[in-house]
């Protein structure tokens, strides 16, 4: 079975084959970079670095760009509330980011680029825009994409112009001719720091959101590429404008796949800043640790919405205690994956099918619980393996599972020579208690002949 992917522009899972052959580029929108980013951040960023991982695994080369926005209201707002400029407040804000998303094994992108690095590349596409009459000037020195001239606005979110105008608001904001139309180029505010404006033929200003994507993209990777990600919610507006901006300056497809991964839920709401209902990566890590949070991420289909609570945190720490408990068993020998092996096969074609991490993960139960029965090194190895490219069990297995019982292993061989102690005293009770001590803490014991020993348990 081939790569098939769902494609948000058709609706439908297609077969992927990448303009060059051997050869992936893909784009993803990255973060707007004022504030130290949520779960639901992570969640983007943990999709796409599954699927770039799985088109490594699969032999292609990626080139991923994942971009950092920069400049925006947000931002120039808060560094203005902090008294610093624009630059210091992004900088310490990527570099939060990166620290972040990078105790979730969350790899680097292979290009970042900062939208305040392609002005240029900005204004050159709003002025071919313009030249093409799709861009307008108005009266408050804003350049404004003209929607209804391009056609075909509204493919990616599946609307007509009259079903978006609907859900418009009925005021038409001062310049724009249209409620759709939206902002190129923003003229300079006089309140605004010297920091968030940039000299142009239009005046005076900074480029609107929609348009960096579009620069950014067609400069990193060409006018056409293969892959397009980013949350659902950038479906509309926002990819739509891309669309619209980038096909209608070079006249070509600017993406031949759109993927879009599902929202963080809280109590049945989106979790956003907006609602306040988030939490950042640190408070999170705080409580739990950083492989438990991408397993709790990873085994949720990435289209899927997840659940947020500390209650599937724990379950998600119980399971993948049960997968390194297999790996703690049997020593895993260095394998090289053979994708006929029954196992790597059925894992592979879940990974083939639109990246299907929770069948993957399915794989990896059933492999556990065939190495706890067999005790074999070679699938031990391939469990470590197929775990590997979801960037999971790279983990040292005894100090995984001894920091989740709370224990290191001295203190535990400590409790087992004082509940030897207590037998040989006839102190049964004792005995007792200390067994059920460690049981609540997920370690088990087993008495055998030669001795007392312990695995952690689920």
């Amino acid at each position: 079975m081939s790569l098939r992917i769902y494609n948000t522009l058709t609706r439908a899972v297609e077969d992927f084959s990448p303009l060059v052959p051997g050869q992936v580029r893909m784009y993803v929108c990255g973060m707007t970079i004022y504030d130290l980013c949520h779960i639901g951040h992570a969640r983007m960023m943990m999709a796409f670095d599954v699927i770039q991982r799985w088109l490594r695994v699969s032999g292609y080369q990626v080139t991923y760009v994942r971009n950092i926005t920069d400049i925006d209201d947000k931002i120039i707002k808060r560094a203005v509330e902090r008294g610093i400029t624009i630059r210091a407040l992004t900088d310490e804000m990527i570099a939060a980011m990166n620290q972040d998303i990078g105790a979730l094994g969350i790899e680097p992108p292979t290009l970042e680029p900062r939208a305040t690095e392609y002005v240029p590349q900005m204004l050159q596409m709003i002025d071919t825009l313009e030249k093409k009459g799709l861009a307008y000037r108005s009266g408050n020195g804003d350049v404004n994409y003209a929607v209804r001239k391009f056609e075909g606005y509204g493919k990616l979110s599946g609307k007509s112009l009259d079903e978006l105008r609907a859900g418009e608001r009925v005021a038409v904001l001062d310049g724009k001719d249209d409620p759709l139309d939206f902002v190129l180029w923003k003229s300079a505010k006089p309140t605004e720091p010297d920091d968030a404006k940039w000299a142009s033929d239009y005046g005076a200003g900074r480029p609107g959101w929609h348009i960096e994507c579009s620069a950014m993209s067609c400069q990193t990777l060409g006018e056409t590429f293969d892959i397009h990600g980013g949350g659902a919610d950038l479906q509309f507006p926002h990819h739509e404008n891309e669309i619209a901006q980038s096909e209608g300056a070079n006249g070509k497809p600017l993406a031949r796949f759109w993927v879009h991964n599902g929202f963080v839920r809280v109590d049945n709401e989106k979790m956003s800043k907006s609602l306040g209902n988030f939490f950042t990566i640190r408070e999170v890590l705080a409580k739990y640790d950083a492989e438990t949070v991408r397993f709790f991420i990873v085994r949720a289909h990435y289209r899927s919405a997840l659940n947020y609570s500390d209650a599937h945190l724990d379950d998600a720490r119980n399971a993948l205690k049960r997968l390194y408990t297999a790996l703690h068993l049997v020593q895993p020998a260095a394998v090289v994956i053979d994708w006929s092996q029954p196992f790597a096969a059925r894992f592979k074609a879940a990974m083939d099918d639109d990246f299907g991490t929770p069948e993957a993960m399915a794989v990896l139960f059933d492999l556990a619980g065939e190495v706890n029965k067999t005790r074999s090194p070679e699938l031990a190895g391939l469990l470590k393996a197929l775990g590997a490219c979801l960037g999971l069990l790279q983990n040292d297995p005894a100090a995984f599972l001894q920091a989740g019982a709370g224990l290191d292993e001295a203190a535990i061989q400590s409790l087992i020579g004082q509940r030897a102690a207590a037998k040989a005293g006839k102190n049964f009770a004792e005995a007792d208690r200390i067994r059920q001590d460690l049981l609540a803490r997920g370690i088990v014991l087993k008495d055998t002949p030669a001795g007392t020993t312990w695995e952690v348990g689920s």
